[in-house]
């Protein structure tokens, strides 16, 4: 199991074996290059640790537990685990500040912990089995225990036509589970239970609320913007800064710089179609904080991409911005071992389209359906297929409740053509939606916006972004690091009340004024572009002969899953021009490949 993730760890190797219990972990030396080998152990031995992640705040809960006696051996953060378990139990984790994934075993109790943190940076799947327990950061390893079952689970395909992803606590893989983020599973006799120690979301209290004035909340998001920075650089390597020349990562380059004394390693990757590419703006913001910047611009090599991708994401994965995620951080991983990443910035401040939808969809919906008919004739060539796809579902959603609106905004497969791609097989009946609806009634009494961007926190941003940035970034040894995702910003994000967010067309509201005094006027006032790709005109054109080789009848029959009549529908529909199906064909091209990697190949997956 270890040696299929050597990728997440090249540098060393630990293994712990206490009777039935047995830990494995791969290192990537990023801290206490010499003395931080795992597993790492308390003073007499009792306490075992392996982590995957980084503990920002591990020197500040070190010098405490010194003075409460304890003694260390190391220099690492994942000793700190340790001791603090010692001190805490199983709340040990509510004084963690960072990212991680974490199985800690007391031979005393005879118990093992599994923790992941608040946010869901890092995975952890789990299998129960026979009053046991299997885990690992990814599937890859758990394909290496003895008479690992890959049955799909049903559930979790439907989830993956509706989303492009698998929500937690699925996966695609029957009997397997993620554990969600913010929870601690405990193994002890056979028997296992599962806690939330942290649910980070909208303050339900309007008391809490902030509403000081916008310069001083200004003021105050670029101080704890900068501290979450600070931390985040804490590392015994060179750090850099994936920049993608949008607002996030721009902010994040520029207080990198203002905290390093050397220059800060940037990363861009770029397209020839200029309609997606930003290469200009982080350029100009290279050029303003004299970073050490790299380029690479993107084509499309179907052959080589994404095959290499269905190998990153054991699971299926279709979010195309992956592509070049995982280019990226091939690039970066040439020049450093860690960099700094922007996820989180857009739902926590209001970056996204749908947000202004969200809010605009009860003044005009009403038309908006008066004009769907028209709406629905239009050709999906006029600009690639993005603007006129944008309108088509917000018409089609305008009509709906807030939850199922925002949902259906960003639905790749409706449940009625979901119906028609599964209809040889008995499906389970359930709606993916529901997990949407129960993130959505935990949060009832707060402000709308914060509702919705809450229900993508929790969902959208932790099983589709950060297994992303995850992913493709330890595909090739990089450790990607998230400072927006800290509660040093977190905290006031989720207290702002929704027009310092989103007012009108104006998105990211209090975040660019932060962020005025040190980025260019170009990056504060630029539109979203979202790391996307050119999908739609590549499935036209370069793409269009793979992709009906992948997803060619005679493959699809012998898959087993979805109905190839449809599928060509979608693909002929797109080629011509009278729909964008492209998020539809990418979703359907990555499950065909990651089948025919993980699903279809006897015996145990090579490393």
């Amino acid at each position: 199991m270890n040696e299929a993730l050597v990728h997440r760890g090249p540098d060393s190797a630990g293994t712990f074996v206490d009777g039935p219990v047995g830990l494995a972990m791969r290192r990537l030396s990023i801290i206490d290059l010499a003395g931080g080998d795992q597993p790492i152990a308390n003073e007499d031995g009792s306490v075992q640790v392996i982590q995957n992640g980084e503990i920002y705040n591990y020197r500040e809960l070190r010098d405490d537990l010194s003075r409460r006696g304890h003694r260390f051996a190391t220099h690492s953060d994942t000793e700190v685990i340790a001791h603090l378990y010692e001190e805490r139990g199983e709340r040990f984790v509510e004084e963690l500040r960072g990212m991680f994934g974490i199985a800690l075993w007391d031979s005393r109790s005879r118990r093992l912990l599994l923790a992941r943190d608040r946010y869901g940076i890092k995975p952890l799947y789990y299998q129960p089995k026979d009053g046991g327990l299997w885990f690992a950061s990814e599937l890859k390893a758990l394909l290496r225990r003895p008479g690992f079952s890959r049955e799909i689970d049903l559930e979790a395909l439907e989830a993956y036509l509706a989303f492009n992803w698998i929500p937690a606590p699925m996966s695609i893989f029957s009997g397997v589970y993620k554990l969600p983020a913010g929870c601690v599973l405990s193994w002890q006799d056979g028997r296992t239970t599962l806690d939330r120690y942290a649910r980070p979301g909208p303050e339900r209290e309007a008391g809490v609320r902030r509403d000081e004035p916008e310069e001083a909340l200004a003021e105050e998001l670029r101080s704890r913007l900068r501290d979450s920075v600070r931390a985040h650089l804490v590392s015994d390597v060179p750090v850099g800064v994936l920049l993608s020349g949008g607002l996030d990562s721009s902010a994040l380059a520029a207080f990198a710089s203002m905290e390093s004394s050397a220059p800060v390693a940037t990363f861009s990757i770029g397209f020839k179609e200029r309609a997606f590419s930003e290469l200009e703006q982080a350029r100009l913001i290279a050029q303003r904080y004299g970073t050490e910047h790299h380029e690479l611009i993107v084509e499309p090599d179907a052959v080589e991409l994404l095959p290499a991708l269905a190998e990153t994401f054991d699971e299926p994965f279709a979010d195309s911005s992956s592509l070049p995620t995982w280019l990226v951080s091939r690039l970066a991983a040439e020049h450093v071992k860690v960099a700094l990443s922007g996820e989180g910035g857009d739902e926590l401040f209001g970056g996204y389209y749908t947000y202004v939808a969200d809010l605009l969809a009860p003044r005009i919906g009403p038309l908006a359906r008066m004009a769907a008919p028209l709406l629905e004739r239009l050709p999906a060539t006029l600009s690639g297929g993005r603007l006129e796809d944008r309108a088509k579902r917000f018409a089609r959603g305008a009509g709906l409740p807030p939850l199922e609106r925002h949902q259906a905004w960003t639905e790749v497969f409706s449940a009625e053509v979901r119906r028609e791609l599964l209809s040889r097989l008995e499906r389970p009946g359930g709606d993916p939606v529901e997990l949407y609806r129960s993130r959505y009634a935990e949060t009832e009494g707060a402000q709308p916006l914060a509702r919705l961007a809450d229900v993508d926190v929790g969902l959208y941003l932790v099983d589709d972004l950060l297994v992303k940035t995850d992913r493709a970034s330890m595909a090739h040894s990089l450790e990607t690091r998230v400072p927006f995702l800290d509660t040093a910003v977190t905290d006031l994000a989720f207290a702002l009340p929704d027009h310092l967010k989103v007012r009108g067309f104006a998105k990211k509201r209090l975040l660019r004024r932060a962020l005025e005094p040190l980025l260019p006027r170009e990056i504060i006032e630029g539109r979203k572009r979202g790391f996307s790709i050119p999908a739609a005109a590549w499935l036209r054109n370069e793409l269009a002969p793979f992709t009906r080789e992948v997803l060619a009848p005679g493959r699809l029959r012998e898959q087993g899953y979805f109905d190839p009549q449809v599928i060509g529908r979608l693909i002929d529909d797109h080629v011509a021009g009278r729909e964008d199906y492209s998020r539809h064909l990418w979703g359907l091209l990555s499950f065909s490949l990651w089948f025919d990697r993980y699903v279809a190949v006897p015996g145990p997956v090579a490393a």
